[in-house]
C-alpha cells in the first residue's frame, strides 16, 4: 500500500496531488507550444478547484504564481504575468512592532486615555462638560468591570484629574451613575446572562406552541 507520508511532499497541498502530478508532466514536455497549452489547461483546472479565489483581486495572476511555485520554478512557459521571485516568496516577514506606551491605569486602557486627551484639547463649554461627564461614567464602568464590589466616586474623579494632568474636572453638582445600576448593566452583557435570556425565550416559545 502506498501511503501519503511515503510520497513526495506537496508544495501547495490545497490543490491536491493530481495537480502536482499534472505540473510535473507539464515540465517534462519538450515542445514549447504543447507545454504552453498544457500550462493553460492546468490553470483552468486550478481555477475550478478553488472557486473562492475568484473573489481575490488578480485571480488569474495568483493562479499563475501558484503554478510556478508548485513547479519549484522549473516550468518554462509563456506566462501573461511576470514570474514570481523565489527569494521574495521564502523571505521572512519583518517583525511587527508592538506599542510600548505605558498605561497608567490598566483597567481603563488606552481608549480612556485617548478620550481624555481629546477632551483636554476641546474648547471649554457645554459640549466639553458633557464629554468629561461621559468619560467619568465610562471610567466608573470600566473600574467596576474589574472590581465588581464597589468604588468610591471620589476615586474616579481624582484619577480623571490625574490622567488629564488637572486639565479636566466635573461640576460640583455632577453625580456619577449609580454603582448598582452600572453593575446591573455590566451583568446584562455577560455570556451567562445572554445564555439564560435565550433559554427563557426558548421556554416561552415552547409554552406558546403547546397552547396552540
Amino acid at each position: 500500500m502506498d501511503y501519503n507520508t511515503q510520497r513526495e511532499k506537496l508544495i501547495i497541498p490545497e490543490y491536491g496531488r493530481h495537480i502536482h502530478i499534472m505540473v510535473n508532466h507539464c515540465i517534462s514536455i519538450e515542445d514549447r507550444e504543447e507545454r504552453n497549452r498544457c500550462a493553460k489547461a492546468i490553470i483552468d483546472v486550478m481555477g475550478q478547484l478553488n472557486p473562492h479565489l475568484r473573489d481575490v483581486a488578480d485571480f488569474t495572476h495568483k493562479l499563475w504564481d501558484h503554478l510556478f511555485i508548485i513547479s519549484n520554478f522549473k516550468l518554462d512557459v509563456d506566462s501573461p504575468y511576470p514570474k514570481p521571485n523565489p527569494d521574495k516568496i521564502h523571505e521572512k516577514p519583518e517583525p511587527m512592532s508592538y506599542p510600548q506606551k505605558r498605561i497608567k491605569f490598566k483597567h481603563y486602557g488606552k481608549t480612556v486615555e485617548a478620550l481624555i486627551k481629546k477632551a483636554s484639547d476641546t474648547e471649554e463649554g457645554d459640549e466639553r462638560n458633557a464629554f468629561v461627564e461621559a468619560i467619568a461614567n465610562l471610567m466608573k464602568k470600566f473600574y467596576l468591570t474589574w472590581n465588581r464590589d464597589s468604588v468610591n466616586d471620589n476615586v474616579i474623579l481624582e484619577e480623571l484629574k490625574l490622567l488629564s494632568e488637572n486639565k479636566l474636572k466635573t461640576k460640583e453638582t455632577f453625580q456619577l451613575d449609580s454603582t448598582n445600576e452600572i453593575i446591573y448593566r455590566n451583568n446584562l452583557n455577560t455570556p451567562s446572562h445572554q445564555n439564560n435570556k435565550k433559554k427563557k425565550n426558548g421556554q416561552k416559545k415552547n409554552k406558546m406552541r403547546k397552547k396552540y
